[in-house]
């Protein structure tokens, strides 16, 4: 009986671990697309903020939207430096596009930020020529960029240090728009409390399973 007793909260506790552990979703079909895969664009965050009511009364929905498109972008830049910083160490099967020349191609295509969720993954790739679209998408509770908070008239300070964070890194095809690989990661503490600590946690994790690094 005292192993019993000894073992039940290991189970317990192992169970809890995995339970909040990232979840990984692989279409069947990645295989086969990713040996035509060459060249990957980084789009721009899809990014939700969730503001208490009482620190959402102290924006203008036009505030919160420039906030919202500034952190999407900051976060876009970040996971690209990311790649460039370990394609040394790391090396991949795919070339990851330059989000400048990315973000170009989609202000001349007349796309806008707010336009990208309901585009089709598709076109999108067509409009940058690549092969594939990865994008991150992050539900956060508070800001997370000093520079976007402080572009708006808000004190980040006031905001807090952390923030929780879900976050999601989605592969679709270029040819067939179908999504192939998801990576869900939920990150809180001081990890929320940039987007710097959020991608390098994220990207940290996500490595290990990542689909294009080499084998």
């Amino acid at each position: 009986m005292k192993k019993v007793k000894i073992l039940l909260p290991f189970l317990s506790l192992t169970l809890f671990v995995l339970s909040c552990g990232p979840k990984i979703y692989k279409s069947s079909e990645f295989d086969g697309a990713l040996a035509r895969h060459k060249t990957v664009a980084i789009l721009p965050a899809d990014v939700t903020m969730q503001l208490r009511p009482n620190e959402a009364k102290k924006l203008s929905s036009e505030q919160i939207a420039d906030l919202t498109q500034k952190t999407g972008f900051d976060i876009q830049d970040k996971m690209y430096s990311w790649f460039l910083r370990r394609s040394g160490k790391f090396e991949y099967t795919v070339n990851f596009q330059d989000v400048n020349r990315t973000n170009a191609l989609l202000k001349n295509a007349g796309i806008s930020y707010q336009d990208l969720a309901s585009k089709d993954r598709a076109e999108i790739a067509k409009i940058l020529g690549v092969d594939a679209v990865l994008q991150n998408r992050s539900r956060m509770e508070k800001p997370m960029s000093e520079g976007a908070a402080v572009a708006v008239g808000v004190i980040f300070g006031a905001w807090g240090n952390t923030n929780k964070v879900e976050t999601t890194i989605n592969i679709h095809d270029g040819k067939s728009a179908g999504l192939l690989w998801k990576y869900d990661y939920e990150a809180s503490g001081s990890v929320g409390s940039s987007t710097t600590k959020l991608v390098d946690a994220l990207m940290r994790n996500a490595s290990k399973k990542f689909p294009y690094s080499a084998k």
